[in-house]
């Protein structure tokens, strides 16, 4: 199509000075792969449009638009004459890639030139510090926009601010944004933003109410740090005042949203969101739709999970992973993978974190044989190398099953250090099996790496106390007493009506505690008459003493 619109271009209007730039704007609009930019190009050479630099920039932004940013570099570099319209192009253009090293070098070189570097250089070549996470160049750079006297502009301040937070120099940050004459919407955001990178989401909160101004993109940025966090009440509380401001929320937003519904489990407001996306049209976007997945599979609705995944019509390796994972987290190993099966006949190639999804479903089902034959076979049918979350999850299996002895080699032989996880699982498998050797080795590791993590201490005298051995459990609380080692109370939460009920064991904090006890021992005991019988043989550090 593109070389017919070429042919039929009259070729007498090509000597103006309008008509080939319009052909040329046109010629660009229709362009989406790498043979319509070479054909452009071949446009241009003959009749001088690519020493245009006006036009040239314009090419240069449509190859990097459709991700061939090289190609546009390259037809830079033959540009005689650029004007420092067509150099912060570049810059923008390489800064948005790996390439970022070159637009560095793009930037020096237009002051080597006799060019002065603007309120758009400055901008421009900051994102690629950011994304070379190269402070001192970023200083370097700094320095410049001072010398020009650019240090005030509020473009020029912003991306200081966004370079120092980025780079993890969030004082040097908060002064600029302090010092600044005039601050803008944007620069406000940067602000909260930087403080968000940091993992410092109370300062964040704290200049976010003091904002003059808010849009979108202010409340999405507080509602994501407290989510990414692990606070996502918070983010919730935050999300519901956005809606009493009525505040028109994106899909970044709902992704963060959904997010922190998943952590809490809060069936109810996932339910809402996922009726406001359905009205919105914005179910064909796929990470939003994977993360309603995750959300169903982490509130308890397995079965919306499935519904939504069988919707889908363009599924990515990460919704068939979070399908994956969640039929595993539910009890339905064998469904989960039957899933990968059928993951596999649409040829998406599984990635490192479908395989951790795959063991899992293995080790909820105790299907041995399968988890070993997954995690042999990862390097050599689909080329990707274990690491320690897919050891992990192997040795999870073993011990649960109970082959023991098979975990510990396993451990033994690993090519890096077990980690806390791993010795964890084995005092775990220590314990169910009655293990005591084992669970005692486990325990050692375990109060190196974690001292003061009180459940490796509960698991071990658990297993003492289901061997009858009392004096080593006297010896466990004694080393607990000694070091300090406080047992940390059980939690849990739930959403009732859009409030969140938040439970700690023992604790009469609720308003309801009493009746909530009074329905337990009912539960109790009309589970003793139905004949089952609590095993409290582990259960000695529960009690005080």
């Amino acid at each position: 199509m593109l070389r017919s619109m070429l042919l039929r271009l009259p070729f007498s209007s090509l000597h103006t000075s309008a008509d080939p730039s319009s052909g040329l704007l046109s010629l660009l609009k229709q362009c989406c792969n790498f043979k319509h930019l070479n054909l452009t190009h071949g446009f241009m050479v003959p009749r001088g449009l690519d020493q245009n630099n006006l036009l040239l920039s314009k090419f240069i932004e449509t190859c990097s638009f459709l991700g061939f940013t090289d190609y546009g570099f390259k037809v830079f570099t033959l540009k005689t004459q650029p004007d420092i319209y067509l150099y912060n192009t570049m810059i923008k253009a390489l800064s948005q890639t790996d390439s970022a090293k070159d637009a560095i070098f793009i930037y020096n070189r237009l002051q080597t030139m006799g060019f002065r570097p603007d309120t758009y250089s400055f901008p421009f070549v900051l994102k690629s510090v950011v994304h070379l996470s190269a402070v001192e160049a970023g200083t370097q750079i700094h320095g410049q926009s001072v010398r020009t006297g650019l240090d005030s502009d509020v473009h020029v301040v912003t991306g200081l601010i966004q370079m120092y937070s980025a780079c993890g120099f969030i004082c040097d940050a908060r002064k600029l944004f302090d010092s600044m004459p005039l601050r803008d919407l944007v620069s406000w955001n940067a602000m909260v933003a930087g403080y968000e990178k940091v993992g410092d989401v109370d300062s964040a909160r704290d200049l976010f109410e003091k904002m003059p101004e808010r849009n979108v993109i202010s409340w999405t940025t507080v509602i994501a740090g407290y989510a990414q966090m692990n606070r996502p009440d918070e983010a919730i509380m935050i999300f519901r005042k956005m809606q009493l401001e009525d505040i028109e929320p994106d899909e970044i937003a709902m992704l963060a949203v959904l997010s922190a519904c998943a952590h809490l489990g809060a069936l109810e407001l996932g339910e809402w969101i996922h009726n406001y996306i359905d009205k919105r049209g914005w179910s064909k976007i796929v990470p939003l739709t994977n993360a309603l997945i995750d959300m169903y599979v982490k509130s308890g609705s397995i079965e919306k999970a499935v519904e939504v995944f069988e919707k889908m019509k363009h599924r990515s390796v990460i919704t068939w992973t979070t399908m994956i994972a969640g039929l595993a987290l539910h009890g339905l190993g064998r469904e989960a993978l039957e899933m990968f099966s059928r993951m596999e006949r649409t040829r998406i190639k599984p990635n490192e974190v479908t395989f951790i999804a795959i063991l899992s479903a293995c080790c909820h089902v105790g299907l041995v044989d399968m988890g070993r034959w997954y995690f042999n076979n990862m390097s050599s049918q689909y080329h990707i190398k274990p690491k320690i979350e897919h050891y992990g999850c192997m040795i999870d299996l073993l011990g649960r099953a109970g082959y023991l002895q098979e975990a510990h080699e396993l451990v033994k032989g690993m090519p890096f250090e077990a980690n806390g996880a791993i010795w964890g699982s084995l005092l775990a498998a220590s314990r169910i099996h009655g293990d005591v050797e084992l669970g005692e080795c486990a325990l050692k590791h375990l109060i190196d790496m974690e001292p003061h993590n009180s459940g490796n201490y509960t698991l071990l005298s658990n297993i003492y106390a289901a061997s009858g051995r009392w004096n080593e459990v006297g010896m466990v609380r004694k080393a607990m007493r000694d070091k300090g080692v406080k047992k940390m109370p059980g939690g849990s939460s739930i959403e009732l009506n859009n409030r969140f009920h938040e439970f700690i064991a023992g604790g009469q904090s609720h308003p309801q505690s009493q009746r909530i006890y009074e329905v337990l021992y009912e539960v109790n005991g009309q589970l003793r008459m139905a004949g089952y019988i609590s095993n409290e043989s582990g259960g000695l550090l529960e009690y005080d003493e």
